[in-house]
């Protein structure tokens, strides 16, 4: 009865999609019109499903990914629409507010919704591995790439940028953004000179039930080595596939916090959850509590996995750190 029912639901998806490009190549504009335009002026990519021929000029981009989404913004590419990274939280990440105004959205990440994509009319579609399991009703609807992701660790989301800047042949656009990256980098490190060389910079992540530490192969983690700082031994470490550590205790935390911390949270009970914490007797005895440095940091942004996501940590940094005693 359940594999009955599964095959149902994917047979009516199968006939709804039929339907919409059907009713598609009846409009005005029609998208079947334009197939024989997408396969002459396009260039062929391997991606993980296979090959793709990928449009040469795509004006109407689709991004199934918050990651894949601050990538090609990132390298100067305006999607019209993309998906969201949680189905809970309405708007985007701040640092990615300034981008997305014009850009629709199709659902969450996990989930995007066919339908909505299909009316949109994309003429590529960025999606990763998560949705591999519908990408043959993507590719009835437009060419679709689907992109590499291992994870936020290092190299995995720069492995991630670079695959999309050969496919949409943003390479030198790739460069930029890496060559600003390193000018930040370098100019921070100027700024913050050798004031911090003796001191270790802890991140964590909170929320309800658990305490995750990032290390030095995460994303933010990747950032503080780029700038010379250090990360206490019990984060000074590369942890495979993710960067993280999950289930870490209230206990442990002594282990994994140094002289500053950065908590990041995502939502309104992540920061009730931090309140509670702060007012345990364990919390008080941490270093970084007792000297007063310990920051409140948007987890969207310090996970981001994006060189803009890049450029707001860097801000981060040069607020706690060059603004504190």
């Amino acid at each position: 009865m359940r594999l009955f029912k599964y095959f149902m639901r994917w047979l009516m998806l199968g006939v709804l999609l039929f339907l919409l490009v059907s009713a598609c190549s009846r409009d005005q504009h029609p998208n079947v019109l334009n197939m024989s335009k997408q396969v002459e002026d396009c260039h062929m990519k391997e991606h993980i499903m296979g090959d793709v021929c990928i449009p040469n000029h795509p004006d109407r981009i689709i991004a199934i990914s918050q990651f894949t989404l601050g990538n090609i913004l990132a390298l100067g590419v305006q999607p019209i629409a993309a998906a969201s990274a949680y189905t809970d939280l309405e708007d985007r990440p701040a640092y990615l507010q300034p981008y997305t105004q014009r850009i629709r959205e199709v659902g969450d990440q996990y989930n995007p919704s066919l339908e909505k994509i299909a009316l949109l009319k994309p003429d590529l579609i960025l999606g990763w591995e998560v949705v591999r399991k519908i990408y043959p009703f993507l590719t009835q609807i437009s060419p679709t790439a689907i992109v590499p992701w291992k994870g936020p660790a290092t190299p995995s989301w720069q492995e991630h940028f670079q695959f999309l800047a050969k496919s949409l042949s943003k390479e030198k656009e790739h460069q930029q953004a890496w060559n600003r990256y390193y000018q930040r980098i370098e100019q921070l490190k100027t700024q913050l000179s050798d004031h911090y060389k003796n001191q270790t910079i802890s991140l964590i992540n909170i929320n309800p039930g658990n305490i995750t530490s990032y290390v030095k192969n995460s994303f933010s983690g990747s950032i503080l080595e780029d700038a010379g700082l250090h990360q206490p031994p019990a984060q000074d470490v590369v942890v495979l596939p993710l960067g993280r550590i999950s289930g870490i205790s209230e206990e442990k935390l002594d282990e994994v916090v140094g002289d500053i911390l950065f908590v990041m949270v995502h939502r309104d009970r992540d920061k009730q959850f931090f309140a509670k914490l702060q007012q345990k007797p364990i919390w008080k005895t941490l270093k970084a509590v007792q000297q007063g440095r310990v920051y409140l940091v948007d987890a969207a942004t310090w996970i981001g996995s994006n060189l803009l996501a890049a450029d707001a940590v860097i801000d981060d940094l040069e607020k706690y750190l060059l603004n504190s005693p």
